[in-house]
């Protein structure tokens, strides 16, 4: 029997939320530069996003680009916005095959214009997927996401548009990124480096966490049934 049919179907997490770590150490170690282990990385998300829809989980949130990762050499950067665009663009297909909608968050405004634009036409291309919801998180900090949710509600208040009695838990998940999205019952990061990095803070107070010592671009559709 496969690792996928010990799975009981009516305790899936609704909602996978994964750190993509260990691509630049995993080329590293094959004596190859860093953007050769991200290029292998995008291999692996379209396994992990083709084993979600075999399951059957509706929702998937990658962190692809954290607003730490602007630090990183210019050359690195040119280099995964490059390899953005062009996965973007080869895997409108599969999106539409697989039923796929896109979606992003973050300070998407931070990216490159020609990112901003194909990030914009593959979003609009597939909002009327219903299978999956994969979404990127793209110049992405949650601490800045939580200051900016704080920001709005203290405009709100200001206004007279809201008193402090509405502020709920609630009221504040509205205001985040994830507005539209089920807060992740499934956490996943690979490397074996085991934080969570700024990555949906609030929204992971209950979820449970899994962390893979395999490398982001070894990670397969069976590790993810493993999770």
């Amino acid at each position: 029997m496969s690792i996928k049919d010990n799975i009981d179907p009516t305790r899936l997490p609704q909602h996978i939320a994964v750190i993509m770590d260990g691509n630049g150490r995993w080329a590293k170690g094959l004596g190859k530069l860093r953007v050769f282990g991200h290029k292998n990385g995008v291999s692996a998300v379209r396994e992990v996003l083709e084993g979600a829809i075999e399951i059957g989980i509706p929702y998937l949130t990658l962190y692809a680009f954290s607003s730490e990762n602007w630090n990183r050499p210019k050359l690195e950067v040119r280099a995964l916005m490059e390899l953005l665009i062009s996965s973007l663009t080869k895997e409108l297909k599969t999106f539409q095959k697989n039923g796929v909608r896109l979606n992003a968050i973050g300070n998407l405004s931070d990216l490159p214009q020609n990112i901003q634009k194909t990030l914009t036409e593959t979003i609009e291309a597939t909002r009327n997927n219903s299978k999956c919801t994969l979404t990127l998180a793209l110049s992405y900090g949650s601490r800045v996401e939580i200051i900016d949710a704080t920001k709005k509600i203290a405009a709100q208040l200001a206004q007279g548009t809201i008193t402090a009695e509405d502020i709920t838990e609630s009221l504040f998940s509205q205001h985040l990124y994830t507005a539209d999205l089920p807060d992740p019952d499934l956490m996943i990061r690979t490397s074996g480096e085991q934080r969570i990095s700024n990555y949906l803070l609030w929204q992971m107070a209950y979820t449970e966490l899994w962390f893979s010592p395999k490398m982001w671009p070894e990670f397969n559709r069976n590790d993810l049934y493993e999770a």
